[in-house]
């Protein structure tokens, strides 16, 4: 059956984006705003393994129904763009497309000129589709919402046990969501009562649990609003079936967690079909409400962190294959998402929470066997697979990771076995590291920041890659030519190597506390029906805790990755960058961050240098000045231009931002300051 029968498209508006300007050759373009009704057969193979899709609502055809709020951004002309569709799985319902391949501001709302940033996506003359494919996320903040059907059993609701995780990094915190976070949907307890249900904290993700009394807390929120015979604000705690309620506040740092008895789960592995059919309606179907109809030859996706572990787990579910026949993603870029896959579809799934660091939410199943693209054999289970084993449905795919991913997401595992060997990869897929930066690198970052953590934040720049990438995805899925072979650190040739190999490799900057290791990934059991999706031994056991080998990047003696594409930021380097960061006292002390790099400025002088005992050469003695500067980054940006990981587009913006030794993103005390015998930094 074909998507016409199964999907319609409500259009609510249509308006002109960036008040009608021109990009290039391709015009200007309108903002679409539109509802994705969905209607699919519980039994069709095509939604085979859906865990609690028996369970769903059906309407009178016998068909279980969502709906997904869609966003476009097309050029107006019908004839005047590239025919690709470029599906941005929005990060937790966020548009990020722009924000990353525009360097533009970060925006659910994307209207403006302001909006387009630099007009990359635009002028390249794609079709960018948004659209709701995380079922749990509430209403606010312009998220792209999936509504989901509940799933209840002959009329009765479903009930099992649920795990909530809860940081807090400032006290007088008292109430938090049982989802662990604002944006997304809890399920409701079962028992108001605190006896029913399991309340703990620890100070680190390994250490024992201390048991919080019934006495303590409860389930409630608080409300607070002016008073009325008491001057000033009141307060009031009301019995919440979705909250958690801690009168004596959570303590900053430390890992709280709740074990319950929880109700009413969503069908929340129809995201991925969702996304399946609503893409092949938009490069298929000639439908009249189809905004897209006849204009779209190829469709591409991207997504980073979580949704980039959602483009892994959509391909190895084997859903890109469109239903009718052929492929729904021709191509995907899937971007820091580590080792991971989704794991959303199970009962009680949590969409929002994060994959398992070091610290936070470490025990999740997130991170679990294939890791690679590659077929190959855990050797603690026995079991065969990959994420490319469909030839026919396959997409190509590039695959770019941070030396974050290194440390906390078990990126290592992308492209070695279980045991911790170089593992080639098939021919349509490439994997990068981009050496020396972290997760999240906002192109319009200003003075970095420490936040909790110990050092200042990683601010190396990147941008400029992920634009590169695309045009090289393009290329290849239109005319196969091929991308620049994979660039990663190997065992081989020793750039992939232990934590103590990491160690005799890393300088001894002073004052700088060093990870301990990398984020650990042990073997859990999450109970005997967890392969049927129904999780329910919380704390997980540990069934191996040595587990699966996660290897890091070997450095210089500048502490820089030396495997990987260097950004110009690290070719020609101010600093120290780090794919890890560690948590400041009072905030897990000593533990890895969340997914954080760190920034650790060179000296800037040789006096400093001298003084301090740093064993890294200092700025002045790498530039003789700032305009020297200037020219070993735009050195360094021609030498990747040469290589296809740099668009020539890309220069001048690179050699701007290193104006003034690269502020605001560096620190340096160089601006105006004389040095003798070196000239005027």
């Amino acid at each position: 059956m074909s998507t016409d029968e199964l999907l319609h498209l409500e259009i609510h508006d249509r308006r002109a984006f960036a008040d009608g300007a021109a990009f290039g050759d391709v015009g200007a373009y309108e903002r679409i705003t539109a509802t994705a009704h969905l209607a699919v057969d519980p039994q069709a193979p095509a939604q085979a393994g859906i865990v609690d899709l028996e369970h769903a609502p059906v309407n009178a055809d016998g068909r279980v129904e969502l709906a997904s709020e869609v966003m476009l951004l097309t050029p107006a002309e019908a004839d005047a763009g590239n025919r690709r569709l470029f599906f941005d799985f929005g990060n937790r319902g966020n548009k990020r497309a722009l924000q990353y391949f525009n360097d533009a501001p970060a925006s659910n709302d994307p209207l403006t000129g302001a909006d387009a940033g630099n007009g990359f996506l635009m002028r390249r003359g794609y079709s960018v589709v948004w659209a709701g494919w995380q079922g749990d996320l509430l209403p606010g903040s312009g998220r792209s919402l999936l509504h989901l059907p509940v799933a209840t059993r002959d009329g009765e609701a479903i009930t099992g046990r649920v795990r909530g995780e809860f940081i807090v990094t400032e006290r007088g915190v008292t109430t938090q969501p049982l989802s662990g976070a604002i944006s997304t949907r809890s399920h409701p307890t079962v028992s108001m009562d605190p006896r029913d249900a399991t309340f703990t904290r620890r100070r680190y993700a390994d250490a024992p649990r201390e048991e919080i009394g019934p006495e303590r807390w409860a389930f409630a929120r608080v409300e607070r609003g002016e008073g009325i015979e008491v001057a000033g604000t009141e307060a009031s705690v009301i019995p919440s079936a979705t909250h958690v309620h801690l009168p004596e506040g959570f303590e900053p740092g430390w890992i709280y967690e709740l074990v319950y008895t929880g109700r009413d789960p969503l069908v929340m592995g129809l995201g991925h079909v969702a996304v399946r059919d609503l893409v092949t309606f938009l490069r298929r179907s000639a439908s009249a409400d189809n905004p897209l109809a006849g204009r779209i030859e190829r469709a591409y996706a991207w997504g980073r962190s979580q949704t980039g572990r959602a483009i892994r787990d959509f391909v190895w579910w084997g859903y890109n294959a469109a239903v009718g026949g052929g492929l729904v993603f021709d191509a995907v870029m899937p971007h820091v998402s580590g080792a991971g896959l989704l794991w959303m579809n199970h009962r009680f799934a949590n969409g929002v929470t994060s994959a398992g660091q070091q610290y936070e939410v470490h025990d999740t199943p997130a991170d679990h066997f294939p890791f690679s693209y590659a077929e190959t054999t855990d050797h603690l289970t026995g079991r065969r697979d990959a994420i490319l084993k469909r030839p026919e449905t396959d997409p190509l795919v590039i695959h770019t990771q941070t030396a974050t991913e290194y440390w906390q997401r078990r990126g290592s595992l992308v492209h070695t076995d279980t045991r911790g060997a170089d593992l080639p990869q098939p021919d349509g897929v490439r994997v990068y590291l981009w050496s020396s930066s972290q997760h999240q690198a906002d192109p319009l970052l200003t003075t970095p920041t420490r936040g909790v953590c110990q050092n200042l934040v990683n601010q190396v720049a990147t941008s400029m890659l992920f634009r590169a990438a695309l045009d090289a995805l393009d290329a290849w899925a239109s005319d196969g030519t091929p991308p620049p072979p994979s660039r990663v650190p190997l065992v081989a040739d020793g750039t992939l190597v232990d934590v103590t190999g990491w160690r005799e490799g890393f300088p001894p900057v002073p004052g700088v506390m060093l990870p301990r290791e990398p984020n650990r990934l042990e073997l859990f059991d999450f109970g005997a029906r967890a392969d049927e999706g129904v999780l329910d031994e919380f704390p997980p056991r540990v069934v191996d805790a040595e587990g699966y080998p996660v290897l890091v990047p070997v450095t210089d003696a500048d502490g820089n990755d030396v495997a990987g594409v260097r950004a110009p930021t690290v070719a020609a380097p101010l600093g120290t960058y780090t794919g890890w960061n560690l948590r400041d006292r009072g905030q897990g002390h000593g533990a890895l961050h969340l997914y954080t790099g760190s920034y650790l400025p060179f000296p800037d002088t040789p006096e400093e240098r001298e003084v301090t005992g740093d064993p890294r050469t200092s700025v002045l003695e790498r530039y003789t000045d700032a305009e020297a500067y200037v020219a070993a980054v735009e050195a360094a940006c021609r030498a990747l231009v040469a290589e296809r990981f740099v668009l020539a587009e890309d220069v001048p913006r690179a050699v701007a931002a290193a104006r003034d030794w690269g502020r605001p993103r560096h620190v340096t005390t160089l601006v105006g300051v004389p040095h003798p015998g070196t000239g005027t930094g």
